[in-house]
């Protein structure tokens, strides 16, 4: 028996002990409210089992073992639906830019950063990500939630949008204009910000499927100290950058986040089409087959990337590649499963889990293609970046931000 082997055997072991408790089917009917705490109690004993932050430093409560492992891990959790979908953001981006950002010129913060790693790898604490605003999405560089000198701080005044988990959230990272004089991207600043600060407001928004997992953020003369601040001055596109570029990564596993090939290979060996097996149906069989092969290539264009990552490099514009094929692949997925199970498919399960039932995946994909870069945004990051072709064409380069007509 091979290590990885043996890992994987003790992993299901201690995943198949936590199930009749943390598995989905022990929380169906269960409130947000109450799965979040549920949630909290298994976070905290994946972190004494020695499963959570398996592949970061040891220096910083990780576990310091390699990328192998955790897909190893993550593979397994994935079948027994345990409440971790809190905490997917918190340890996907705001925290490992936190460990990589937030730590001072001179590792000056490096305790208190530290402090909050191990807390967020317990479920202790919960980070959030805030980029979005209503008039810049797509075009991060043209946020307008603004940082102002304010003696040896900062007064930030704005509003965010589509943050997942704000509402439970304890911290966030934020991308702020600190400058409106320069060229859009260059005015940006890069901030951590406590969530429960007076001037902090947090509103719900309702989506199509029930849930309000996503939210609007209201900042009122938010007082930060220079000490929150993770970039230097003017500084802050490049980290955010970073942290797109590892979203687009980690927020997108080889099935976009929906269900993966073998939840679909299992629900056609049941079906039939015009009384053969779906099996013996040329599109199916295609279907499988594209999918197999456009998997295996972007897991290993993830393993590649978290490798870099581990290295202390900046992940590449591969990710832009990763996250446009597996979402739009995990849409056309959803939709054919969807049409072979027929009526079938229209019942709606609002408790249902993303990653296996492909009602819930295919109303849900649409906002995965906006989510860390519309499609339109990762096309242009893949032609320019990877293709090496020339610039889209953008007006408003060269021009100062307050000078671009609103």
């Amino acid at each position: 028996m091979t290590d990885l082997v043996a890992y994987r055997a003790k992993a299901r072991a201690w995943l198949e002990s936590m199930n009749p408790k943390y598995g989905r089917d022990a929380r169906r009917g269960m409130t947000v409210e109450e799965e979040l705490a549920l949630g909290r109690e298994f976070q905290a004993l994946k972190y004494e089992a020695g499963y959570a932050g398996i592949n970061w430093p040891k220096a910083m409560g990780g576990q310091g073992l390699g990328h192998l492992e955790k897909i190893t891990y993550d593979s397994e959790e994935m079948q027994f639906g345990m409440p971790t979908v809190f905490f997917g953001i918190s340890l996907g981006m705001p925290v490992p830019i936190l460990m990589r950002f937030g730590l001072g010129a001179n590792n000056e913060h490096a305790a208190w950063v530290k402090e909050r790693v191990v807390k967020a790898l317990r479920g202790e604490e919960i980070w959030c990500q805030l980029f979005s605003e209503p008039a810049g999405g797509s075009d991060l560089a043209g946020l307008r939630t603004r940082a102002e000198p304010d003696g040896n701080g900062w007064k930030m005044n704005g509003q965010k949008v589509w943050t997942s988990w704000a509402q439970y959230c304890d911290y966030g990272v934020i991308v702020v204009r600190t400058d409106p004089t320069v060229e859009k991207h260059k005015g940006l600043t890069y901030f951590w910000v406590d969530m429960k600060a007076k001037g902090v407001e947090v509103r719900p928004i309702k989506l199509a499927g029930g849930d309000s997992h996503v939210n609007e953020v209201f900042f009122d003369d938010v007082r930060l100290e220079d000490s929150q601040r993770m970039s230097p001055v003017g500084g802050g596109f490049g980290v955010a950058l970073t942290t797109l570029m590892i979203e687009r990564y980690i927020a997108t596993d080889s099935g976009g986040f929906g269900p993966h090939l073998d939840v679909f290979t299992d629900l056609v060996k049941g079906l039939d089409i015009n009384g053969r097996p779906a099996l013996a149906d040329g599109r199916v069989r295609s279907a499988i087959a594209r999918n197999h092969a456009m998997r295996g290539g972007l897991d290993s264009i993830t393993k590649r990337a978290f490798q870099m990552m581990q290295a202390g490099m900046e992940p590449g514009p591969e990710g832009s590649l990763q996250k446009l094929v597996a979402v739009r692949s995990r849409q056309k997925l959803s939709e054919l499963a969807m049409d072979l199970q027929g009526n079938l498919s229209l019942h709606f399960d609002p408790h249902a889990y993303v990653k296996e039932d492909w009602g819930a995946s295919w109303l849900n994909a649409p906002t995965g293609r906006i989510a860390g870069g519309s499609d339109e945004v990762l096309l242009n990051t893949i032609a320019e970046r990877i293709l090496g072709l020339p610039q889209d064409h953008r007006p408003d380069k060269g021009v100062p931000f307050n000078q671009i007509p609103a």
